[in-house]
């Protein structure tokens, strides 16, 4: 039994949270073969990922293809359907539009050697292992086979088996997170998994956020770097702070173990507010022997600035800023000139100013996606306007 898997291009992301804190993928595009070994720090997590030496181990940028089956199979879960198969059949320039991997032939090429390495990597993991047994191994996916009609030989598609593990995993909606659509624009391995480990961590942890050392984020991504290169990869980052959803903090950083504060953006506002509430007011000096009796008042005007500042936090403007922020003009005067020719030459024919209107809206609406530098966001956004409404565009 089989069911095809309609294209929701406007559905949440969901991922699969036991793989998202996990040492599952390999974080670099070279191939790996060494094996993945982890064990909790209390002994009750076991995982083991093995490659096969032809492909090398599944990548955390072939995940991006295990996201999009979850989510998928999720809405059509939330919409009622009952009869869901691990066996999905799909039209792969859906999946590689979504995934934003581009229909090239080379982004076919991609997907299929994806494909091979999610079918050929072995996870063997005791997380989910039922009551009869100690362990559970498993690949990815069982199969994938190209659909192609015999009369015609044009393609129909895939067909891909997915294992029980994963299906069955998905499928329980308390197994599942929400995850950015902007999590497919990330481009490096470790922000791609930092982000994920930092959703599972840090979404239920309200205006706190998570907080984990170096050592143990580098023990739990299963990364080959050296732990100096690794940590040094996590300040990077830190300072960056551009993964989408996530604020991150590094804590006690010129200490020998530095760690990282993981803060869903949702809730900035909540650490301002409560820092602008904590803030003691400035205790004024005493007064000197014999002025008891008069008030400088050079120094009460000192004295009530100083307790003004202490009532907002230092981020406070800015964050009131991003909040509401207010960009008015033409495309042409606002954006870089270099995005602003790119996108007239890559993206014709669009009114690009009713298109930063709408941006501006998406923004408003969306203050935790405010982006560092807008000229370089609004030209993702039209991008991906081009690409799913070119075909409106008269010749």
């Amino acid at each position: 039994m089989f069911f095809t898997l309609p294209d929701f291009s406007d559905i949440s992301l969901r991922d699969y949270q036991e793989t998202m804190q996990r040492p599952f993928f390999s974080l670099a595009k070279r191939k790996r073969v060494k094996p993945i070994e982890y064990v909790s720090p209390d002994k009750s997590v076991t995982v083991h990922v093995s490659a096969n030496p032809t492909y090398g181990m599944a990548t955390i940028w072939d995940a991006d293809i295990m996201i999009y089956l979850a989510s998928h199979l999720n809405e059509l879960r939330e919409r009622g359907l009952n009869d869901l198969s691990p066996v999905v059949r799909l039209q792969p320039g859906d999946l590689l539009k979504r995934i934003c991997w581009g229909t090239s032939g080379r982004a076919y090429e991609r997907l299929v050697s994806a494909l091979d390495r999610l079918q050929a990597t072995t996870i063997k993991t005791n997380i989910r292992a039922s009551a009869k047994s100690r362990e559970t191994t498993f690949s990815w996916i069982d199969s994938y086979t190209h659909l192609v009609d015999e009369r015609t030989q044009r393609s129909l598609g895939m067909e891909i088996t997915l294992s029980k593990w994963f299906f069955d995993g998905v499928m329980d909606k308390r197994n599942v997170l929400a995850i950015s659509p902007l999590y497919f624009e990330i481009t490096s391995g470790l922000g791609k998994w930092l982000y994920r480990a930092s959703r599972k961590h840090a979404g239920g942890n309200g205006a706190d956020g998570f907080v984990i050392g170096f050592e143990t984020l580098h023990q739990k991504s299963g990364s080959e770097s050296s732990y100096p290169v690794f940590k040094r990869k996590l300040l990077d980052l830190a300072r960056t702070n551009e993964l989408p959803d996530i604020s991150l903090e590094v804590v006690n950083a010129d200490s020998p173990k530095p760690k990282m504060r993981m803060v869903m953006r949702r809730h900035m506002d909540e650490r301002a507010r409560a820092g602008r509430r904590a803030a003691p007011l400035p205790s004024p000096a005493p007064p000197a022997a014999g002025d008891d009796a008069m008030i400088d008042p050079r120094q009460a005007m000192k004295l009530i600035a100083q307790a003004a500042g202490g009532l907002r936090s230092p981020g406070a403007d800015k964050s009131k800023a991003r909040r509401a922020p207010v960009i008015t003009g033409r495309a042409s005067e606002i954006l870089d000139a270099d995005v602003h020719a790119a996108i007239r030459s890559e993206f014709p024919g669009w009114d690009y100013d009713e298109l930063m209107r709408r941006f501006d809206a998406f923004l408003g609406s969306n203050p935790h996606e405010l982006p560092r530098n807008y000229s370089k966001r609004f030209y993702g956004f039209v991008k991906e306007h081009h690409r799913r409404n070119k075909y409106q565009l008269r010749s």
